[in-house]
This record gives structure tokens, sequence and C-alpha cells, in this order.
């Protein structure tokens, strides 16, 4: 079971992520601000009623009025809700620090210098107004309490004078959660549709520089890539189209000096083949035309193996169960120790010549050095393995990446009874590397090895 994932693997995906968490750390720190702001103006706002009423209650306190009983003066004072105090008063409610911080520092801000500052805050039940008592007399219901904020300030103006004052403070909740919701929303559009425009305008040329690499290493050949997108881009597919005329031009070349060479060296030795005709010693003319047939092999694996990439036969989709099967068959009719072990039906996409020569040699190496071969076609892990086991000594676990090289084997001589010039593993190797598989070497507990050819399902 894949795991998922939760960070994007392309190069859009990725900038689009990290813009969005930039953002969202930049708002989050503007939302932080914004409330301590906030929570400032809030402050001020309760206070400073109280502060004016203080100030103007000290402005025109009766021992500084001319008359002490000057009217204007009391009904001032009644009006702004004020009492002075001879002795520390008791404030009823929750203590606000803050408040009386606040007050402090505006009224050292307009050079009013006070004592002492305390400051609570609790809630009342207001008085019902009329036409609410006339509305609860017509419908019998219940008056509901109607409670509000307030906020109590007491001030040492004096030793041992004091003066309190109140005000309503507000009790709903501040409502600035959902535009700072709505004003991340339109931020992440604003700046995320571009980008993502952006992004998909680098990724496009991209993508496709991707899929003609992809191709070029899995056939030898891949159409040119359209050049678009910005600048960079564009050089950066103008190399790449460059760079991929100038290895095919090579890889042709190379192909035509291969067909060249195999064409050169085929001839004298056609030519040898029929010499041996004019031998007289039946046994050496045997042994002349074994040592041609070997040439001739040995030719033909360098030259597939330097073709390896290149092949020009269409892949299509093959019964492998059937293929190794049929294999198996043209081995028992030469009158080769191998059999074919029942195993269920496995389509993949495949050239079918080229795991055919695959699987050929992995049976003939397993004939030579393992006495006998035993072929089977297995599903696991969403692959097919076509696997070719034997009977022989194994091969140690140090040499098994060794022995796929090209002219490697267990032993350093090239007779004919001990196998060929060590082409046969590289050269299926080669074979599973176009098809996106891959050939595994294995001992086997009970002796022998064992030798996959695995290929996506």
């Amino acid at each position: 079971m894949k795991q998922l994932r939760l960070w994007p693997q392309s190069l859009v995906g990725q900038i689009i992520i990290l813009v969005a968490i930039a953002l969202f750390v930049a708002q989050a720190i503007n939302f932080g601000l914004l409330l301590r702001e906030r929570n400032r103006v809030e402050l001020t706002s309760q206070t400073a009623p109280l502060v004016y009423r203080v100030i103007n209650a000290l402005d025109t306190r009766p021992d500084r009025a001319p008359d002490r009983d000057h009217p204007r003066a009391n009904q001032d004072r009644d009006r702004r809700n004020i009492d002075f105090l001879a002795s520390r008063p008791t404030l009823s409610g929750k203590p606000r620090p803050d408040v009386a911080a606040r007050a402090g520092a505006m009224f050292e801000d307009i050079g009013l210098t006070v004592r002492t500052i305390e400051a609570a805050e609790d809630s009342r039940i207001m008085p019902l107004r009329r036409w609410e008592q006339i509305r609860s007399r017509a419908t019998g219901e219940a008056p509901r309490d109607h409670r509000v904020g307030r906020l109590t300030l007491a001030v040492e103006y004096e030793p041992g004078k004091w003066l309190t004052t109140e005000a309503r403070i507000g009790s709903r909740p501040p409502r600035f959660g959902g535009w700072l919701v709505a004003q991340t929303l339109i931020l992440y559009v604003i700046v995320l549709i571009p980008l993502l425009w952006m992004g998909r305008r680098f990724a496009r040329p991209l993508k496709q520089l991707t899929g003609s690499a992809r191709q070029f290493a899995r056939t030898g050949s891949a159409d040119p890539v359209e050049e678009s997108g910005p600048g960079d881009v564009r050089q950066l597919t103008t190399a790449f189209n460059a760079m991929r005329a100038r290895i095919i031009a090579m890889l042709d070349e190379k192909d035509r000096m291969l067909g060249a060479i195999g064409h050169d060296l085929r001839t004298p030795l056609a030519s040898l083949r029929v010499r041996t005709e004019s031998v007289d010693d039946e046994a050496e003319r045997a042994r002349m035309s074994e040592t041609i047939e070997e040439m001739n092999r040995m030719l033909d694996d360098i030259l597939s193996l330097a073709r390896a990439g290149r092949s020009s036969e269409t892949a299509q989709k093959v019964d492998l169960t059937s293929l190794a099967d049929a294999v198996v068959e043209d081995f028992i009719e030469l009158g080769s120790p191998v059999d074919m072990i029942d195993s269920d039906r496995a389509v993949a996409f495949v050239r079918a010549q080229q795991i055919r020569r695959a699987l050929r040699n992995l049976i003939e190496n397993a004939i030579v050095y393992g006495d006998r071969a035993h072929v089977s076609v297995q599903h696991q892990d969403g692959m097919i393995r076509i696997i070719v086991a034997d009977e022989g000594p194994g091969i140690a676990e140090d040499k098994m990446g060794e022995m796929m090289e090209p002219f490697t084997r267990l032993e350093g001589s090239r007779n004919r009874e001990t196998g060929g010039a060590g082409l046969g593993l590289a050269l299926v190797r080669a074979i599973m590397a176009e098809h996106g598989g891959a050939l595994q070497l294995a001992n086997r507990p009970g002796g022998g090895l064992e030798a996959s050819l695995v290929l996506p399902a």
C-alpha cells in the first residue's frame, strides 16, 4: 500500500505550497498585530470616557469653585456620575488592571498627576424602559433581565481624597475574524492564480522535455520538443533539441558502422565454412565448423549488445507464459534437459523476439552451468517474473553484479564446452533495461541459481 505524499513532487506544486505557507504565516503575523492594535483601541475607547469625566470633575470640583453651592457645578457633577470620597472606595466586580494602567498613561500624557488608580468591571441590570413596561403588561410576559457591562474607575488625586466614576461598556465580542478570513482568501486568489498560471507555463515545456528524454531512454529516438515558455526554458529546449539531434546522428552512424562490420566479418566466415568442406579429416572438419559457428554466435551477441536500446521491433501485448512454453518446447525437441512448471496466464507489453532471446540465453546458461533448467512464470507485487532455475553450484554473492558485465564468466576460459564469450547476461540485462524491467540473480536455498526476468505487468 502506497503512503500518501502530502508534499507535492512537481516544481509548480512545491512553489505554490511554499507561497501559500508564506502567505499564511504573513497573515498570522498580521492577525496578531491587528488583534493587538484592536485591543489597544478598544481599551482606549473604554478608558477615555472615564478619564474625561475625572479630568472634568477635578477641574470643576467644589473646592476650586468660587461658590461650592454653585448649581451648575452640582448639575455637572450629578450628570457625569462623579462621587468624591474621603476614604478609599471598595470596587465590586472583576479588577481591570489594564484599564487602570491605560488611564494612568492618559493622565500622564495630559500632565495630570494622580496618586493611585483602580478599576473594576461588573454587569448590572438596567431598569426597564417605559415602552418595555407597557409591552410586558400587555403580553403578560415576564420582563427579561437586561444586563450591561459597567466599568468603574477610582482615582486618588490627593492624599486621602478619592473620586469614582462609571461608564457603560459594550458586551458584544469583536467581529473581525470573518473580515480577516475574507481578506486572506482574496489575497490567496490574487497571488496564487497568477502564480499557478506562471507555473503551468514553466511546467508544460519541462514536462515535454521529460517525456522526450524518457522516450529516448526507451527507444533510442525521440521527437523534438516544441520551443515555448519563458526565455530560459526556451534556451534549455533549444539546447536539448540540438543535443538530441547530435546523439541520434551518432547512434545512426554507429548502427551503420556495426552493420558494415558485421557484413565484413560474416563474408570471410562464410568463406571459411566453404573451405572446411575440403578438409578430409571428418573430426577436424567438425571442430572447424563448430568454431566458425561459435564465432557467428559471438558476432551476433556483440552486434545485439551494441544495438541495445534501439530495437526496430514493435512492442505488443504478449502472453509471457505461452512465450516461455514455446521456448521450452524448442529446447525439449533438441533433447535439452528443460521443463516448464504450470503457470497462470501473464500478459505484458513487450517486444516478443527480444524476450524470447533473453529467455533462451538464461536457459542455455542453466543447462551449461547447472545441468537442468526449470522455467516458471509468476505474478508478484505488480510485476511478472519469468524464472529460470538450475541445479548447479550457484554464484558467490560478491560475484552477482560482476557476472552481468560484458565478457565476464565464472571461469576464465573461452572454450566451447563451458560457454561463449560472456555476453549472454549482459545482453539480457540490456534487453530488460529497454523494457523497464530488470535481470535478477539469486542462489536457491536448496542449491543452484535462480535467474529472473522481471517485467512490469
